[in-house]
């Protein structure tokens, strides 16, 4: 996932993380609205669009990008945005640019052109990797600085995700919000660490939180596929080269239907690995218990 959509995601989840970030707090700062909105010369959007209410005339517009590695249009692209939306949308209220840099090897330095907005406090630049720890910090704060660490290893990351967790469980009282902050923790770690292992999530999260998320379903379902198509496959060139070879139909369908059985059986360890018990994985494949029961045994004693 690209880091622009992880901060979509962040600023949805936690609108007042961008006045956290730059350290500001605006008179009517929960009433603002977060967007990603279009513009429609450039067919281009923006990372983030914090508009104050309609009837607010003190409270600016701000306009957010973020960019992790190193872009050398970058300003040039972004203010070119930000006039194009300024002349078509015509807003009465001020407004304010805030770039938001992985690190300061990501800034390619402001162009002369626009050094007057940086000096008049329209143009607000942050570092992400710079980032200081507080105590009170909010949890959109904290997932920002789990992306931006710089872990050497999967195992470091276990510490402050579990710490992240139970801080989400303790002063989150909505259900539907925790579920989205797990997701969002969860997303963060598959983008740092492509090569996460289920055990590894497992030890962040805990087996039956992990099992709710939307990346692990999805993890379970694709492999479940794959056992069926590559059974399937496989049932289907056998059936049709023995077919082909004695003449008979029939052996065509037997192939295709051990192909189907065989694609069933290799699912089964994966729907095992995540959490499905016996009976479960017998139902969602229309299987016999004792089948099931088989071919998780033979696994094991292969493994």
């Amino acid at each position: 996932m690209k880091t622009d959509s992880i901060f979509y995601q962040l600023f949805q989840t936690f609108p007042t993380l961008l006045f956290e970030l730059i350290g500001e707090t605006p008179e009517r700062e929960d009433e603002y609205q977060f967007l990603s909105q279009e513009v429609k010369e450039l067919s281009r959007r923006f990372d983030g669009l914090f508009l104050p209410p309609s009837t607010s005339q003190e409270d600016p517009i701000y306009f957010v990008e973020v960019q992790i590695r190193p872009k050398d249009d970058f300003y040039w692209r972004f203010f070119a945005e930000i006039f194009v939306y300024l002349g078509q949308y015509q807003p009465q209220q001020d407004w304010c640019a805030v770039a938001l840099f992985g690190d300061r090897k990501a800034d390619p330095s402001l162009p002369r052109a626009y050094r007057g907005l940086r000096q008049s406090q329209q143009l607000k630049v942050l570092y992400l990797d710079e980032l200081e720890a507080k105590e009170e910090s909010s949890l959109g704060l904290e997932i920002v600085q789990l992306m931006m660490r710089q872990e050497k290893e999967v195992r470091d990351a276990i510490v402050p995700t579990q710490a992240l967790m139970e801080k989400a469980r303790t002063t989150l009282d909505n259900p539907a919000l925790q579920q989205k902050v797990l997701e969002l923790i969860e997303t963060v770690l598959v983008y740092k660490f492509t090569a996460l292992s289920r055990q590894e999530l497992e030890a962040m999260f805990g087996l039956e939180e992990l099992k709710q998320t939307r990346y692990f379903q999805e993890v379970g379902a694709e492999f479940e596929q794959r056992g069926f198509e590559r059974g399937e496959q496989q049932g289907f060139e056998r059936g049709e080269q023995r077919g082909f070879e004695r003449g008979e139909q029939q052996g065509f369908e037997r192939g295709e239907q051990r192909g189907i059985k065989q694609g069933k059986l290799e699912a089964i360890p994966r729907l095992s690995a995540i959490g499905l018990t016996i009976a479960q994985i017998a139902i969602a494949l229309d299987l016999d218990i004792e089948e099931v029961r088989n071919a998780i045994q033979n696994q094991e004693n292969n493994s």
